[in-house]
């Protein structure tokens, strides 16, 4: 039977990002009204399934943890993208409450470093995420090359 989620994953992510702080990306300033305006880094990849895609994607290589995670994306996108722990610990439980990954403890009883390995229903969500993000990532890639094309030339 599928699993029935109240939240995209993404929804998730971006409400438990919302007030922390962000190495590395940009906030957009406020609006008035209290609304921020657009940040295509932060708060769209923050909004999208970007983070669960790439840490699915990271733990599919073998059993991962949270700090190794958070080193691999930014490594991964140059520093372009950081993820703060107060995104990444959420997202892990969120995702290992949603059986799509499952933790265990290097040493259980010292609780140390929580190593996690995907599920048949994580690589299930890995496979609907790529097919997702695919499109938001080309529009990505299209709207950089459009802003650099446009200030440098061709």
């Amino acid at each position: 039977m599928p699993e029935k989620r109240s939240k995209p994953l993404g929804d998730a992510v971006a409400e438990a990002t919302r007030t922390a702080d962000h190495p590395g990306v940009k906030q957009a300033p406020r609006k008035r009204g209290g609304g921020r305006a657009s940040d295509v880094f932060g708060g769209e990849i923050r909004r999208r399934d970007l983070f669960p895609l790439l840490v699915l994607h990271l733990i599919r290589g073998g059993p991962s943890y949270g700090n190794q995670l958070i080193e691999a994306i930014e490594s991964m996108t140059q520093g372009v993208v950081s993820v703060n722990p107060n995104t990444m610990y959420p997202l892990l439980r969120d995702l290992e409450s949603r059986e799509m990954i499952e933790g265990d403890w290097e040493h259980p009883d010292k609780r140390t470093r929580r190593f996690y390995s995907i599920t048949d229903q994580g690589e299930a969500e890995y496979r609907r995420l790529l097919d997702e993000m695919e499109p938001f990532l080309d529009s990505m890639i299209r709207s950089i090359t459009l802003i650099k094309r446009e200030v440098y030339g061709d």
